[in-house]
């Protein structure tokens, strides 16, 4: 199996890129600058998104994987969070055009998108057939996101999978660390209400189900990538001080935090309750369903 990657030396982009591997996959990692980077035996980096035609180098491509955008771990300027949505689009605009370059059509596009699609809601229960209940800067980036990636299926026939990630956790990257240090500084505890949701997954699930989307020819559309069982903030860091050994006292104001973080609060102060009720359905089978032994994994 060939599989393309974009994104692919970012956090879900590497692990994914060993865990094809280690399936016997061969990777072509789409970069902006090749020149830098070695290819292996099993990797190969292929320039794109610079005047260079990728499709002359990728040959015969069994399933595109696309998770390239600028990160929303950064302040939410106003020309930041026009980067966030122009870089998503552009990437994903270049793969469906690919997608009808390629001498073959890919069988498959896997398309990052996110929870946050939903919007955000403390009562509401999301599966892949909800609809948002709420329009703010995040859900309208998947929004458009998913609507640039429907192109490859409307045009090209190539069945696409919209990946709706949840909170990625990851030991060394991504949101844990950050959520991890307070505990082990005895300072940790609720953040804003307590009550928002945190729909979280263990980077082994998401690899794991992106792996399976690209091979049930019969999936396709949002997929929730989320743990089925999500927990609000206040039962989210109760179990974490549990695992570490600390104490879950000290509050963390709102208003600190939208002071501190501007817009981008959101992605700690709300939150949406988010089922991954499609890969279920299909029979997928998850690594860690619970949020304490992924926890114990991750951290002990």
């Amino acid at each position: 199996m060939h599989v393309a990657i974009a994104g692919g030396t970012g956090l879900v982009g590497s692990l994914l890129t060993d865990h094809l591997i280690h399936a016997g996959a061969d990777i072509s990692i789409l970069t902006r600058n090749a020149l830098n980077k070695q290819n292996s035996e099993r990797i190969t980096y292929v320039e794109w998104l610079n005047d260079r035609t990728p499709e002359h180098e990728l040959g015969h491509v069994d399933a595109f994987v696309n998770l390239a955008g600028a990160s929303i771990n950064e302040r939410w300027t106003e020309d930041h969070k026009q980067k966030i949505l122009d870089s998503r689009i552009e990437a994903t605009r270049e793969i469906v055009r690919l997608c009808g370059a390629l001498p073959e059509k890919p069988g498959v596009l896997i398309n990052a998108s996110a929870v946050g699609y939903y919007g955000t809601s403390t009562t509401d229960v999301f599966t892949e057939d909800s609809r948002p209940v709420e329009r703010n800067f995040l859900q309208h980036v998947c929004e458009r996101w998913e609507e640039e990636a429907a192109e490859a299926e409307k045009i090209y026939g190539v069945r696409t999978v919209f990946a709706r990630l949840g909170l990625v956790l990851h030991d060394q990257e991504g949101a844990l660390p950050n959520i991890v240090l307070p505990y082990k500084l005895f300072a940790g505890g609720p953040v804003g209400s307590g009550e928002q949701w945190y729909s979280w997954v263990h980077w082994e699930d998401v690899v794991e189900m992106i792996h399976f989307a690209i091979d049930q020819p019969d999936l396709s559309g949002p997929m929730n990538v989320v743990a089925p069982h999500p927990k609000r903030m206040k039962q989210f860091g109760r179990t974490l001080a549990s695992v570490l050994g600390r104490p879950h006292w000290i509050p963390a104001p709102s208003i600190a935090l939208k002071t501190a973080l501007g817009e981008m609060s959101v992605l700690v102060l709300e939150g949406q309750k988010v089922l991954p009720a499609r890969a279920e359905a299909h029979g997928y089978s998850f690594v860690f369903p619970e949020l304490r032994p992924a926890l114990e994994d991750l951290l002990q």
